[in-house]
């Protein structure tokens, strides 16, 4: 049977006569104003792009879902949690981190791992990376950090003395530096790579008690990484390797998947564990805090419209649902504000209702009203108020989280825990990795250093020092640095340190 023809239309669904020649005046023109078809194609072509990420640009992304495997109840009232068994539709996106949309797929930066589920109490979204940890604990920092790892002002091009002079100059990096400059760094493919949720939030459930978790999606097709001599090859043989690997794997149904293991503190366990719990720069130890699976994430449909789908796609790591809330994490509290701020501005203020970013499985019920690009009913004719008489929504007791205490002076206050930046990286470098992994780190990153000036290739290396000796004996080395000047740098103060390497 011949399929029915489809009929070329404008936005408006007037059908169009032909699309090969514009109307003009005489022959070959000039051409008419009244082309009312011309001006409607060319003026969507000049909007087709809108602001690119300012981090995370290029992404890939698919639909899958998740299924709940073991009984969390105990600890969150959230309902997609609820049962073994249940099943809530998803959508993921991948993502590099620092570079442009058109960046390649095998460039050393962390992977953006996050998820929206689409659950009945309104979507929630997890907005990960495939690290454990980040290279800053406090919001105010991060535009500078971007700013790092973006193009130089001047020259335009990515410039290693930028990189490495903030770094060196920010000490808590250190861990998540280990990790970006170990194979880790490059994973092979999406598919082939963890994703943490980073921060810890707040789990609390049906009897008001609260926990603190963190979450860990592992790969269940095991962890595979480029060496750097395998990245750049690839980077200049498929640039979209990562992208292309996803959506060739689900069209031929081998639908990637991973285990959903979560690490879970009471208040009291977290007020007296060794590290602060809160420090995104830090992870839970698995002997201090063994994680264990409650669920399982399979991605099976790949979106038809890259644009409409992966693109406009927005998460926030503000989207919570009853029994799921923020923790006091102070990067977690700047990106509650951030992400929605940068929807606003990138996609408009209705984005919430672009199809992959509305709700699926429930009703909005709310005040908010108008503004661009509002379509739908729009709430129709009743009230934009509250409270009110007219029978509009009201909030429901019960549903909110359980309080937990905060206390101490409003002020611009120094990090101050005990604990110091430099001896998880170290416990890294000297209980995780392999003498093989060891020799692929440092190789990583004095390939990458070299290109900086040397006072600030002194102070980094001083800071792998107080990590580990031979981490920063290494390093320094490789480099054709004094040793004896970076061990005496490492035992400085980070302001003296800062001083010392000032000129």
């Amino acid at each position: 049977m011949a399929k029915e023809k489809k009929v070329y239309t404008t936005g408006f669904g007037a059908p169009i006569d032909n699309d090969q020649n514009s109307k003009t005046a005489g022959n070959p023109g000039p051409i008419l104003l009244q082309d009312t078809h011309l001006l409607e194609k060319i003026g969507h072509f000049d909007r087709e792009r809108i602001p690119e990420r300012v981090v995370h640009a290029k992404g890939a992304g698919a639909y899958g879902t998740f299924e709940v495997t073991a009984d969390a109840t105990r600890y969150t009232k959230a309902k997609f949690l609820s049962q073994i068994g249940r099943k809530t539709d998803v959508f993921v996106r991948f993502s590099t981190v620092g570079g442009e949309k058109g960046s390649a797929d095998a460039e050393r930066d962390p992977r953006g791992f996050a998820i929206k589920f689409y659950t009945e109490e309104g979507n929630y979204d997890m907005t990960g990376n495939n690290t454990p940890v980040f290279f800053i604990r406090d919001p105010l920092k991060f535009p500078d950090f971007i700013h790092t790892q973006k193009r130089h002002p001047g020259t335009n091009l990515k410039d290693a003395n930028m990189f490495w002079d903030f770094l060196s100059l920010t000490p808590e990096s250190i861990h998540q530096v280990t990790i970006l400059f170990s194979d880790r760094g490059t994973p092979r493919t999406y598919r082939h790579m963890n994703g943490y949720s980073s921060h810890t939030f707040k789990w609390y459930n049906e009897q008001g008690e609260y926990f603190w978790v963190k979450y860990h999606f592992k790969t269940e097709q095991g962890i595979r990484n480029l060496t750097r001599d395998e990245a750049t090859e690839m980077k200049g043989v498929d640039p979209d390797h990562a992208t292309r690997d996803l959506h060739d794997a689900i069209e031929r149904g081998e639908y990637p998947s991973w285990r959903l293991e979560m690490q879970i503190m009471t208040p009291e366990e977290a007020d007296k564990y060794r590290f602060d719990p809160f420090d995104i720069t830090k992870v839970w130890f698995h002997n201090d805090v063994k994680p264990f699976t409650i669920g399982r994430l399979v991605l099976n449909r790949n979106p038809k419209n890259y644009f409409a789908e992966v693109e406009q796609a927005a998460f926030s790591p503000a989207n919570f649902i009853p029994g799921i809330a923020a923790s006091p994490d102070k990067l977690l509290q700047g990106r509650l504000f951030s992400y929605h701020d940068t929807h606003l501005h990138r996609l408009g203020s209705n984005y919430h209702l672009l199809p992959v970013n509305r709700p699926k499985n429930t009703t909005v019920n709310y005040y908010q009203r108008d503004s661009n690009m509002m379509y739908g009913e729009n709430s129709g004719d009743g009230p934009n108020y509250f409270p009110n008489s007219f029978g509009g929504p009201e909030p429901e007791e019960g549903t909110g989280e359980p309080p937990f205490e905060v206390s101490g002076k409003a002020d611009r206050q120094p990090y101050t825990h005990p604990n110091d930046d430099f001896f998880q990286a170290g416990e890294m470098y000297r209980r995780v990795m392999t003498e093989k992994d060891r020799e692929h780190l440092v190789s990583n990153i004095t390939t990458h250093l070299r290109d900086a000036i040397k006072r600030i290739q002194l102070r980094q290396a001083a800071i792998f020092f107080k990590a580990d000796p031979d981490y920063g004996t290494r390093v320094a080395r490789d480099l054709k640095l004094d040793v004896k000047e970076v061990k005496r740098l490492a035992k400085m103060t980070q302001e003296d340190r800062a001083k010392a390497t000032a000129k």
